[in-house]
């Protein structure tokens, strides 16, 4: 191991994971205050063929903010933002096939097909919900969302990814996703995801493992999102066939759309951002120093003062 993991080993067949139990781990990170106790849920919307759809709400209020998330990821890539926003009420989705969210029979994880799950989660869990902050595939998810159902996104937020995203410009997180699923053990699958996340605290993506992974009973690892539809080329069709028409989504749009760009990320390019105008002139773009894809992983408190002054925008 190049990188020593701290805290209990989840190798220990003692081990249990308590997927709350570990905010007191962000906080300490982050130097926010912490007492031992969040106002946090777990809450699920049944889909109209009977699949699950799963969610983190904070607060105990109805959501002011929804949180989307990236492919591979799930809700728990926000804990750091939202205990930063406390005490706002806030909604943190699982996308279909990732998370607690189930799996889908067909496979089918693209943008046009996560926002009509994500519009009945939001509808049910959040229907006041004043701004959408999405990344990556949940950015694309969300730009879908906001054109096929501008009643629910009064506001947008979207982190790192345009439209134009292709397999070049997310080489080292197609090499990632496309990695192993199962691990012999913890202490693998950690060095492995520091390997491809150098910019990283050891203690933030520990966690992120515990929650987006599980020990089987032989003690190998696995992680938790939906790759059974994974074919020959090893990429999910989500990521290396995304509909030819995604930029029309984006002209459809009315509520008002920051594109977050992240300084060290190349995801999103000077011609991605001139398409982003062209198809929205509106659209307002900034970059985040100091942070690769995952903005609210390296930069939390920067995303969460660009959250408050969004709502800020709303209030007038």
């Amino acid at each position: 191991m190049t990188t020593p993991l701290v805290g209990p080993d989840p190798d220990d067949p003692s081990f249990v994971y308590e997927e709350f139990a570990l905010l007191g781990d962000n906080c300490a990170e982050f130097d926010l205050p912490w007492d031992g106790t969040a106002h946090v849920e777990r809450v699920e919307t049944v889909l109209s063929d009977g699949r699950k759809s799963s969610a983190i709400k904070w607060g105990s209020g109805s959501p002011e903010v929804v949180f989307l998330h990236g492919g591979a990821q799930n809700a728990h890539t926000w804990d750091t933002v939202a205990l930063m926003l406390r005490p706002r009420s806030l909604l943190a989705l699982d996308l279909s096939g990732h998370g607690h969210s189930s799996w889908r029979a067909d496979g089918s994880y693209n943008p046009r097909t996560n926002a009509v799950d994500a519009a009945a989660t939001i509808d049910e869990h959040a229907p006041d919900a004043r701004l959408i902050v999405a990344m990556s595939l949940g950015g694309l998810t969300a730009n879908s969302l906001a054109a096929t159902f501008p009643w629910l996104v009064e506001r947008l937020v979207v982190i790192d990814v345009t439209p134009g995203v292709n397999r070049d410009k997310a080489a080292d997180i197609h090499a990632f996703i496309e990695g192993p699923q199962s691990f012999a053990s913890f202490t693998e699958i950690f060095d492995r995801t520091v390997m491809f996340n150098p910019t990283r605290s050891a203690s933030s993506l520990r966690r992120g493992i515990l929650h987006n992974a599980h020990r089987n009973a032989d003690g190998t690892w696995e992680w938790n999102y939906d790759r059974s539809h994974v074919g020959d080329s090893g990429t999910p069709p989500e990521v290396e066939r995304l509909p030819a028409d995604l930029w029309d989504d984006v002209s459809e749009i009315p509520a008002p759309y920051l594109l977050l760009r992240a300084a060290d990320s190349p995801v999103v390019d000077d011609e991605d951002v001139a398409e982003l105008l062209r198809r929205k002139p509106d659209a307002r773009v900034e970059v985040v120093q100091a942070s690769g894809h995952s903005i609210q992983g390296d930069q939390p408190a920067v995303l969460a003062g660009i959250i408050e002054r969004e709502l800020a925008l709303l209030d007038g």
